[in-house]
């Protein structure tokens, strides 16, 4: 065999193996998209969340292939904080009034100082929360956002993580507290702080794909 025909052997075998490998990471990305597919989250703020603890998440659902919902006391606009001082502004898609947890998979609390402490005073809040345990649905709640599951008193005999001034709250609620980047317990996925948002929305994706932990497999 000619040089020249090896050659253009080698060259076919390299273009087959290279469509070969673009077609693997165009199904593994597909299927990535995929994971939450026909999923509906909802997720419960007010004003004063963290903004990276609902952006960040949401954009990770959404990229999941999840309809994620903003839920607010108020219609109009949410204004987040960031860091120290106020953010940006978020339409808000669905009155807390106007929703009920039949209508949705899953729940994501985002953290924030003020927004689970105005949340966990409003008892529309706290009966929706309390509507996501009660039905076995997964909820994933990051820094602050785990004093709603306090309120909610999902908190018994759970396993959880959050921002440490939490962890004598969570104790008291009957749950056991851990100082790690992730947690999770029967559908309940917690995490500490924003730092930790790259683990928190892996285990969230997973959990949210997993559906209700009793109807498992």
């Amino acid at each position: 065999m000619r040089t020249s025909e090896m050659n253009l052997i080698g060259w076919a075998s390299g273009l087959v193996l290279v469509v070969a490998t673009i077609g693997v990471l165009s199904a593994a990305k597909e299927g990535d998209a995929a994971q939450l597919k026909g999923k509906r989250v909802a997720i419960l703020v007010t004003d004063g969340f963290e903004q990276p603890e609902m952006v960040e998440p949401r954009k990770a659902l959404d990229g999941a292939g999840a309809k994620t919902v903003l839920v607010a006391p108020k219609s109009g606009q949410v204004r987040a904080w960031n860091k120290t001082d106020w953010g940006d502004k978020f339409p808000v898609d669905r009155q807390l009034d106007d929703v009920k947890a039949e209508e949705f998979d899953a729940l994501l609390l985002p953290g924030g100082v003020i927004n689970p402490d105005r949340l966990r005073m409003n008892e529309q809040a706290v009966n929706f929360v309390r509507a996501f345990f009660a039905a076995g649905k997964p909820v994933a709640a990051i820094c602050h956002g785990p004093w709603m599951v306090v309120e909610a008193d999902a908190a018994r005999g759970r396993t959880l993580t959050s921002w440490p001034s939490l962890k004598t709250d969570i104790k008291n609620a009957g749950g056991t507290w851990k100082d790690v980047e992730v947690v999770v317990d029967k559908g309940l996925v917690t995490s500490r702080k924003p730092a930790d948002i790259p683990a928190f929305n892996r285990k969230m994706i997973e959990e949210f794909a997993a559906g209700k932990p009793g109807s498992r497999r």
